[in-house]
């Protein structure tokens, strides 16, 4: 649970972080940059107004081309418009023309101490307080005056630093803002994904551990169409997946030990009684008969656990090849030949044609209809009949197994393939079986990747019907 919680908070605090960090990156980073923009921007608008005074007015107090009077007012003007106020100052340093300042004029000058125009560098501007000459920080834009191809003054337009810092502080509030309003809706993309995403996997990861405790029936509450909800149900199904498999592998224990225990408590009962005496010493030999009937029964038990349990863990080999399965058919029903005359059972072969070729394992075929018409002949009574029929539809051919015997309930059907099952009409009967021959055939119908199904009606009797491939070769090549 700890784990899940410090994720959770980790992210939470990261999306915090970012918000700080986006935050501090605005209030530092961005006005920085917002400034010297603005700084720049207006430098440039200024820059082309004193460029503009520095060719046609302010050369005319140098050259008398123009009344005083009349550069003052259009100087005057261009103040107003701009915002900005205007100084004309010889290469000396002395402050001939102020927009602003009617005392100074060309008889009454003001000398700027320090006054070099090579201190803005490669700009043509500066902030500062020009020299001392102003209280506040001002932006002065620099235009050199040139007369007979020398350079006599210089425009300077200063503007207050002030009214950028406000223009700043308008920008910087609506990214501010705008921080704000993707803050708010990333809240809710994180509670978005909260309910979407980190409720569904918590309650994924709750069912994991209890799973892991060994709790399979614990359902996961999720019900969606996504690929969260795809796993929540997979989940689920492979739980109850598990639990069915956790329920067959008690039942599988069960049943082995129920079909173990009954010939070892028979094979001990009568042991015992031949050592204390209570059989005769006349009648051992058919109680000797009995108990090597059980240890068969437990051999055949052995070797058929043995046998399925390799099929499921290895894999099963296959080697096939084209034979004639009418004749394998004739074959394994012949070798029920005292089995039939002791029950008085008879076969009723109808093959298909003289020889039916099929690519397949031949000794693992043979296993399958030996399992199948040894069933059919215990479930049969006597003077009845078993069918064993082939056919072919396309490039499949069909095998049937039919006796006339008790059948299997409906119910049944689906469950004669399951290791150990056995039907309680079968009970009587077949006190020799395991309930794992059917089990053991359909491993091998299926490692062919084909299918065996059954049809059964109480008190008429039974059909078994598998599928082999047909074979390619021709029947008169072989």
């Amino acid at each position: 649970m700890k784990y899940r919680k410090t994720l959770y908070l980790k992210f939470i605090l990261a999306y915090l972080a970012f918000g700080l960090i986006s935050f501090t990156l605005i209030a530092t980073l961005f006005s920085k940059l917002t400034f010297d923009h603005l700084i720049k921007e207006k430098a440039a608008a200024l820059y082309k107004e004193a460029t503009l005074i520095s060719t046609r007015y302010a050369d005319s107090i140098y050259n008398a081309s123009m009344e005083a009077e009349d550069v003052s007012g259009q100087l005057e003007a261009i103040d107003t418009f701009t915002q900005a106020e205007i100084w004309i100052i010889n290469s000396d340093g002395e402050l001939l023309y102020s927009s602003q300042d009617k005392s100074v004029d060309s008889e009454n000058t003001i000398v700027i101490e320090h006054f070099n125009p090579t201190d803005t560098g490669s700009d043509y501007y500066m902030v500062g307080d020009f020299y001392g000459s102003f209280e506040e920080e001002v932006l002065s834009v620099f235009s050199p005056i040139n007369s007979d191809f020398r350079i006599k003054g210089y425009v300077v337009m200063h503007y207050g630093v002030k009214d950028i810092n406000d223009t700043c502080d308008s920008l910087m509030n609506i990214y501010y803002m705008a921080l704000g309003i993707m803050f708010v809706l990333s809240m809710l993309v994180l509670a978005v994904f909260t309910v979407v995403v980190y409720v569904p996997l918590k309650k994924i990861t709750k069912a994991t551990e209890e799973y892991a405790d060994g709790n399979l029936t614990h359902t996961i509450e999720v019900n969606k169409d996504d690929e969260i909800g795809h796993l929540a149900a997979s989940l689920n199904y492979m739980a109850s997946e598990l639990s069915k498999g956790e329920d067959n592998q008690k039942q599988f224990i069960a049943n082995v030990s129920h079909d173990f225990r009954s010939p070892l408590t028979s094979i001990k009962g009568y042991i015992e009684a031949m050592e204390d005496g209570t059989i005769p010493p006349e009648m051992m030999g058919k109680y000797l008969k009995i108990v090597l009937n059980e240890t068969e029964r437990l051999t055949k038990l052995t070797n058929s656990l043995l046998q399925l349990n390799n099929l499921n863990t290895r894999g099963m080999h296959l080697d096939i090849t084209d034979f004639d399965i009418n004749a394998v058919i004739k074959d394994t029903a012949a070798s029920f030949e005292g089995t039939c005359r002791a029950k008085r059972i008879r076969f009723n072969l109808v093959l298909c044609g003289e020889q039916l070729f099929v690519s397949a394992d031949v000794g693992r075929i043979q296993q399958v209809l030996y399992n199948l018409i040894d069933n059919a002949i215990k479930f049969s009574d006597t003077n009845s009949v078993i069918k064993l029929e082939t056919s072919e539809k396309n490039d499949a051919v069909f095998v049937s197994v039919k006796d006339s015997g008790i059948g299997i309930p409906k119910e049944s059907q689906k469950l004669v393939f399951d290791r150990f099952y056995k039907t309680d009409l079968s009970r009587g009967k077949d006190k020799k079986g395991t309930g794992l021959g059917l089990a053991i055939t359909k491993e091998i119908i299926n490692a062919h990747h084909e299918n065996i199904n059954v049809i059964s009606t109480v008190g008429v009797g039974t059909e078994f019907i598998f599928t082999l491939p047909k074979s390619k070769i021709e029947e008169t090549l072989i």
